[in-house]
C-alpha cells in the first residue's frame, strides 16, 4: 500500500496550496473512485463523485483537523457523504419519474398559466436577498440536497436548512390570500387560521 502524503504537505494544503492539492488528488483520487465504484456502481456516477469528492475537499480544508483525523480518513468521510448524496438524489429522481409514469390520465396543462405561475415564482424569488435566493435555487432548480448547498457555498447545514426555510415561508406568504381582520376587543387583530 502506497504511503500517505506528508505532514508539510498537509499543511501547505490547508494553508490553499494548489500544488499541495494537486500532490493530494494524485495520491487519493484511486483509492476514491475505488471506493466510490464498489459503493456507486456505474463509472459515469462515479467520475462525478471523484469530482465532488475533491471540490468538496478543497472548499472545506480549513476545517480539517490533522490532529482528529487522517487525511485519508478524512476524504472517505466525504466520499461517504457524497456517495449517500447520489442515491438520495437518484431516489428522488425515480419517485418524480414513478409518480409522473402512474398517473392513468394525464392533467391538461394550461401552458399560459404556467408561464404566469413560473414568472411569479421567479419574481417572488427576485425580492430575496442574493444568498437565501440562491440557496433556494440550488434546492429547487438544481436539485442538490442541503449537504451539497453546504458545501458548494461554505456555508454551515443550518444556515442552509434555515435560509431554505425562511425562503419558503416567505414565498408562500406572498401566493396566500389577505387573511380578514376584524375587531376584537375594541382592538384590530389578524385571526390565525385553524390547522
Amino acid at each position: 500500500m502506497r504511503a500517505g502524503v506528508d505532514a508539510d504537505t498537509v499543511e501547505r494544503f490547508r494553508a490553499g496550496d494548489e500544488a499541495a492539492f494537486e500532490t493530494i488528488y494524485r495520491r487519493y483520487a484511486r483509492v476514491v473512485f475505488a471506493v466510490a465504484q464498489r459503493t456507486a456502481g456505474g463509472t459515469c456516477e462515479v467520475d462525478d463523485i471523484v469530482q465532488q469528492v475533491f471540490v468538496a475537499a478543497w472548499r472545506s480544508r480549513g476545517r480539517f483537523r490533522p490532529e482528529q483525523a487522517s487525511l485519508s480518513a478524512w476524504l472517505m468521510g466525504i466520499t461517504r457523504h457524497k456517495i449517500a448524496d447520489t442515491f438520495a438524489a437518484t431516489a428522488r429522481r425515480n419517485r418524480i419519474s414513478d409518480a409522473l409514469n402512474s398517473d392513468p390520465l394525464p392533467v391538461a396543462r394550461d401552458e399560459a398559466a404556467d408561464s404566469d405561475i413560473r414568472m411569479l415564482v421567479a419574481t417572488e424569488m427576485d425580492q430575496l436577498a442574493e444568498t437565501p435566493r440562491e440557496v433556494l435555487s440550488l434546492s429547487l432548480v438544481g436539485d442538490l440536497t442541503h449537504t451539497q448547498i453546504a458545501e458548494r457555498l461554505d456555508l454551515p447545514l443550518g444556515t442552509v436548512k434555515s435560509h431554505i426555510r425562511r425562503s419558503l415561508l416567505k414565498l408562500r406568504s406572498s401566493f396566500d390570500p389577505p387573511r380578514p381582520a376584524h375587531r376584537q376587543s375594541g382592538r384590530l387583530s389578524e385571526m390565525s387560521p385553524s390547522r
